[in-house]
């Protein structure tokens, strides 16, 4: 899909299809000519109720406008339009305007008082880019593309036009770095393993001129990463450590490091998971899945940034030599660990990889994980749970999290949980049984990040969907780039009051 901006006036709109926000049911005076040129229907369907008054509501039609049938789509923007309903209404107008036949659209963007024109053309070009995301890799017959091949943004003025390319700009990064994460997560495990993990960090290093290196189980070894191997030790396929380094900020800078849960395929290990739905572990690799589409993202913006980016990848099986409950490890931080289930891997990689991430001498670290189920049931699949050991830093990834509609939840990380993680044999168990167990998760990765401002974000409910619309999502990419970028132009985006 090519994507251009030209400042044009709706009369001249040339594409097969035209997008025409609406505030309230009143035709604005700047869709006037549009409506004589198509012999009054636009006030036609106005006045007979076609566009309901609901924020995002939409309505569409085919009318003859100078000799040509075209398709006009209304979106209805409210009384009062916001950023969060814009953004709600932007993945239904993708849809409508990929459902066509036509192979052009003009997204005409003279918005009310209340939209920013940068964040609505973010907003829409994310939009059409993921909803046309197909996966079809491994089908006979692969789904049809779109029709829709080039959309213009049509501004009111020229003067308008750096805003909605720099929208542009940040949309389409974020979508590809979405449809990335959505790409890996959606892949089979017997394609993405830990060495395919590996094998497109490369890629995206050559393509990006990132630094690249990837740690093999004999480094692994000697590094000390025990605890990460402990998890691997029970596959055929070998364990990787990925570490990515983007450069893009000042010489010397601190980085920030994104952690990322790489399990390819989670079978609980010998605390096995039960039978249904364990065709849906594929996706425990998706914090390693947003750690390189949110590394992309930044590379394609150029962000004025340093980040390092560090993935544990390995698979969590079954086997004769695999470790047993009742096994202690010895951690790369020197910490002892009693395993009392081994389906609590995601903590057991996490550790060995944030102490690792200390090398990097980075500002910031943030984990990414699919960690606990017991997320899901506190957050459903709608927030993700979010945890910090700094309160500027949490307040930071909220902001952004309300910027861009990417939902997260601020969860207790207090020390009265740490007493369910005690253990009779070890420095500290690997769980702290069923009782607030997202929070003993991250109480249980907070050992292992004392040293450095940290975040913790938990995806378990919104990486992936189940039933019918079964998939990887991409998120948190759109959060997380949001946080690196006002982070690289030194203006934090904090919560609303």
């Amino acid at each position: 899909m090519e994507f251009s901006i030209n400042p044009l006036s709706p009369e001249k709109a040339q594409g097969d299809s035209i997008l025409l926000p609406l505030t309230g049911q009143k035709l604005p005076s700047s869709y006037q000519k549009l409506d004589e040129a198509t012999g009054g229907a636009l006030s036609t369907l106005l006045a007979q109720g076609e566009l309901a008054a609901k924020a995002g509501s939409i309505a569409s039609a085919h009318l003859v406008m100078n000799g040509r049938l075209r398709r006009l789509v209304l979106l209805q923007l409210g009384e009062t339009p916001d950023a969060a309903s814009w953004r709600s209404a932007t993945a239904a107008v993708a849809r409508v305007l990929l459902a066509g036949k036509g192979a052009s659209a003009d997204l005409y963007l003279a918005l009310p008082k209340g939209l920013d024109l940068e964040a609505s053309v973010a907003a829409l070009a994310q939009a059409l880019v993921l909803e046309s995301y197909r996966f079809d890799d491994f089908k006979s017959t692969p789904e049809p593309l779109p029709a829709l091949t080039n959309v213009n943004f049509a501004v009111p003025r020229k003067a308008d036009t750096a805003g909605a390319r720099a929208g542009l700009a940040q949309g389409l990064a974020v979508a590809r770095g979405m449809n990335l994460t959505r790409h890996l997560g959606n892949l089979p495990p017997n394609v993405c393993t830990p060495t395919y993990l590996a094998d497109e960090a490369q890629r995206l290093a050559k393509a990006h001129g990132l630094k690249v290196m990837v740690l093999d189980q004999p480094e692994l070894e000697a590094e000390g990463l025990a605890s990460f191997l402990a998890v691997a030790k029970g596959s055929t396929q070998p364990p990787k450590l990925i570490v990515l380094e983007y450069r893009g900020g000042k010489k010397g800078a601190k980085p920030v490091a994104l952690v990322g849960k790489g399990i390819t395929f989670d079978s609980g290990g010998i605390s096995i998971k039960p039978g249904e739905g364990m065709d849906e572990m594929k996706y425990d690799m998706c914090g390693a899945a947003t750690v390189l589409g949110t590394l992309q993202a930044a590379a394609e913006l150029a962000l004025p940034i340093n980040l390092v980016g560090v993935i544990a990848a390995c698979e969590n099986m079954p086997a004769g030599n695999a470790t047993k409950p009742g096994d202690i490890l010895k951690s790369l931080a020197g910490i002892s660990i009693e395993v009392l289930n081994t389906d609590a891997e995601g903590r057991l990689i996490l550790c060995d990889a944030l102490t690792y991430a200390h090398r990097f001498q980075p500002e910031t670290v943030i984990d990414i994980a699919t960690l606990t189920g017991a997320c899901i049931i506190a957050l459903g699949h709608v927030a993700s749970g979010l945890y910090a050991n700094d309160e500027a830093l949490a307040a930071e990834l909220l902001g952004a999290a309300e910027h861009t509609g990417d939902k997260a939840w601020r969860m207790p990380l207090w020390d009265d949980y740490q007493e369910q993680l005690k253990s009779n044999f070890a420095d500290l168990a690997n769980i702290g049984g069923r009782p607030a167990g997202s929070v003993t998760a991250a109480c249980f990765l907070s050992r292992f990040a004392k040293d450095y401002r940290w975040a913790h974000l938990d995806i378990a409910g919104t990486a992936w969907k189940s039933g019918a619309a079964k998939g990887a999502t991409g998120r948190p990419v759109p959060l997380l780039v949001a946080f690196l970028s006002a982070r690289a132009q030194q203006a934090p985006v904090t919560r609303k009051a």
